[in-house]
């Protein structure tokens, strides 16, 4: 989803200004958590299993947050805080999305739930996150795939019944994430610098394939400039636009 982490302190990749997270909880909130004391029970529950912590909530501010950045800067505590995606009753919606994925539960005043009485139970887990300073995404979460499955039909079904395009759009956005998937590509070689050239290699692969889906594609080896040379010398123009267009055609 579309938020990233709140404080750049938070990052375990000082080059590539990103926090990934092997194995984590994952606290689920729609509430602001700015008393540190409000969640401080449920951190301690967290420390003892040595596993890092995603905190998505509507906001960390007040001591809370730079008390979270202290503990990570020390090495006290792997945590990293990001904002809840959408607004409104959609947050609400995407909120009980990422907890369905995870194997969570949303902690709201609207279920009767106090970050205070929160325990591990009720978190979220994933096999690894990976949080930007724009983005957060989660991979094999920990729910239950039938329970997925039953989420991905009610979001159909309101699909259907829609007649806002905004609200189609973000229904389907909603529908991709839940029903799509992360991919993860290993990379191995035989000594750290060859390793770091090919992991770059492969993200720059990557970009390309993102630009390609994005912007589309023409044909290589010269073929795209061949096929223009007709719509080329078909423009209808005079004065200095037909030596322009014959200028281009010998070039051509």
């Amino acid at each position: 989803f579309d938020r990233g982490y709140l404080s750049q302190y938070m990052v375990t990749d000082n080059e590539k200004m990103v926090a990934d997270l092997d194995n984590p909880y994952i606290l689920i909130t729609d509430k602001k958590i700015s008393n540190i004391q409000d969640v401080l029970p449920l951190l301690e529950e967290v420390l003892k299993t040595s596993r890092p912590l995603l905190i998505i909530a509507d906001d960390v501010d007040g001591e809370a947050l730079p008390t979270l950045v202290l503990n990570k800067i020390r090495g006290t505590f792997n945590v990293v805080a990001v904002k809840a995606p959408g607004f409104g009753d959609r947050r609400k919606a995407m909120l009980e999305d990422i907890a369905i994925l995870t194997g969570g539960t949303v902690i709201t005043e609207d279920l009767g739930l106090e970050l205070k009485d929160a325990s591990i139970a009720s978190l979220g887990q994933a096999a690894k996150i990976t949080i930007d300073k724009d983005s957060t995404v989660i991979v094999e979460g920990a729910g239950q795939a039938d329970a997925i499955a039953e989420r991905v039909n009610v979001i159909k079904s309101q699909l259907e019944t829609t007649t806002s395009d905004f609200d189609r759009e973000k229904l389907q956005e909603r529908l991709a994430k839940l029903s799509g998937g992360v991919a993860v590509i290993k990379v191995g070689a035989a000594t750290e610098t060859e390793l770091k050239e090919m992991k770059l290699r492969i993200e720059d692969a990557l970009n390309a394939t993102r630009a390609a889906v994005e912007e589309g594609i023409v044909a290589g080896g010269g073929t795209a400039l061949v096929n223009v040379i007709e719509k080329v010398a078909s423009l209808d123009v005079k004065g200095d636009e037909a030596t322009g267009r014959n200028i281009v055609l010998r070039a051509l």
